[in-house]
C-alpha cells in the first residue's frame, strides 16, 4: 500500500479504509507508520515488516493469512517494493497461494518524473545508485548510452560524489533535474548542466539535504536539441540574405530539419528582422 511522501494529506480513501479495516498492518517502521495512524485516528495493531526482517516476517505474515486475518504492508514512505521491502514479501504471499491487492498512491519516482519537464515516455529507473564508487560508475556509463532519461534515488551523503560521476559518465553538458524533499516544507527543484550541478549544490549546504530524485537527460534528446539549435542558427543567418522560402528550403536542405518547423521559426524571426 502506497503512502505519503511527506505530506500526510497525500493519502487516497481507499489507503485510510484499509488500514482502518484490515487486522494488522506490517510496517517499515512501526513508528513512522504510527505518526501516520494517530493524524487519520486509527488504531490498528502494527508489526515490523523491514529488509533485516523480510524473509521471517513474510512466513509470520502467510501464518496470519491463514488464520483468516488481513494484514496491509507499508514502507516509511511511497510504494512498496520501490526501492524499498516488499518484493520477498510479495513472492512469499502469492507463492502460498494468497492474493496480492495493490493499493496505489505516492510514488516519489512518479512524483518527479511528472513535475521534472522531461520527455518521460521512456525512462530506466534505477533507485539508488551503488555505494562503492567503481560500481557507481560502471553503472553510470553503461546509463549513459540510452536514449531516455535516467531516474536515480540517492542519499544527501553520496550527492556530491554521485554527481561529480554523473558528469564524467554522461557528460557535462547532459542536462539534470535535481527533486528534493518532494510534498514536503522544503521542496525544491533545480535544472542544470550536469557540469554545473556539483557546484551549484555546493553553494548552499541545504541543496544536499533530504530525500533526492535525480533525472538525467537521455542521450538522443540532448542530440535532438543541438541539431533544432543548429538548425535554427543555420535558418537565422541564411534569412539574413535570402528571401524567405528559399533560405527555409536551403536551411531544410543543409540541416536535414523539417521544412515545416524551419517555416514556423522563420515567421517568429520576421517581425524582429
Amino acid at each position: 500500500m502506497a503512502t505519503p511522501l511527506g505530506n500526510l494529506r497525500d493519502i487516497t480513501l481507499r489507503a485510510l479504509d484499509v488500514l482502518r479495516s484490515v487486522d494488522v498492518v506490517a510496517a517499515e517502521d512501526t513508528r513512522l507508520t504510527r505518526r501516520l495512524l494517530s493524524h487519520y485516528q486509527i488504531h490498528t495493531r502494527m508489526i515490523a515488516l523491514h529488509e533485516h526482517n523480510e524473509s521471517a516476517a513474510a512466513g509470520a505474515v502467510a501464518d496470519r493469512l491463514a488464520r483468516g486475518e488481513a494484514v496491509a504492508y507499508v514502507t516509511d514512505a511511497g510504494t512498496p517494493g520501490i526501492s524499498d521491502p516488499g518484493v520477498v514479501l510479495v513472492r512469499r504471499i502469492r507463492e502460498a497461494g494468497w492474493p496480492v491487492v495493490p493499493v496505489p498512491g505516492p510514488s516519489a519516482l512518479t512524483a518527479a518524473l511528472s513535475a521534472a519537464g522531461v520527455d518521460a515516455a521512456q525512462f530506466v529507473f534505477y533507485g539508488f545508485a551503488p555505494a562503492k564508487a567503481s560500481a557507481r560508475q560502471k553503472t553510470f556509463a553503461a546509463a549513459a548510452q540510452f536514449p531516455y532519461a535516467a531516474v536515480f534515488y540517492e542519499a544527501p551523503h553520496r550527492l556530491l560524489e554521485t554527481l561529480a560521476d554523473m558528469a564524467t559518465a554522461f557528460g557535462p553538458t547532459r542536462e539534470i533535474t535535481i527533486a528534493r524533499e518532494l510534498t514536503k516544507m522544503f521542496e525544491s527543484w533545480h535544472r542544470c548542466a550536469l557540469g554545473d550541478a556539483a557546484a551549484w549544490v555546493a553553494q548552499d549546504p541545504a541543496r544536499s539535504k533530504g530525500e533526492l530524485v535525480l533525472i538525467v537527460s537521455g542521450v538522443a534528446q540532448r542530440a535532438d536539441a543541438q541539431a533544432e539549435a543548429h538548425a535554427q542558427r543555420t535558418l537565422a543567418l541564411l534569412l539574413a540574405e535570402l528571401p524567405l522560402s528559399r533560405a527555409v528550403a536551403l536551411a531544410a536542405q543543409i540541416t536535414g530539419a523539417s521544412r515545416n518547423a524551419l517555416y514556423q521559426y522563420a515567421l517568429e524571426l520576421k517581425p524582429a528582422s
